[in-house]
């Protein structure tokens, strides 16, 4: 009888080690859990830098504003009739 009780020991502590520690543990469960919490936020940023992008490309294609915009900004373009003036601060100043 003490035999059957100490196999049943054993095989509960063999059962008990597989739940915490072994594939599919509760750890890595955890884990698990932590990883897609993480990816799900990534998406989230992601998905909301698609949607800024998708609304920046149909600017671009349906409307001069923008267009101009990004002629004035990135390439330094003005109008005819326009006259620009670059301020330039003095660099010895605090």
């Amino acid at each position: 009888m003490k035999w059957l009780a100490g196999l049943l020991v054993i095989m509960l502590a063999l059962l008990q080690h597989r739940l915490w520690f072994g594939e599919g543990s509760v750890q890595e469960m955890w884990r698990m859990q932590h990883d897609v919490q993480a990816q799900q936020e990534e998406n989230s940023r992601l998905a909301d830098r698609n949607r800024v992008l998708e609304a920046e490309v149909s600017d671009l294609k349906g409307g001069v504003a923008a267009i101009e915009e990004r002629a004035r900004n990135e390439l330094g373009m003005v109008k005819k009739g326009e006259t620009f003036y670059q301020i330039v601060g003095d660099n010895n100043k605090p």
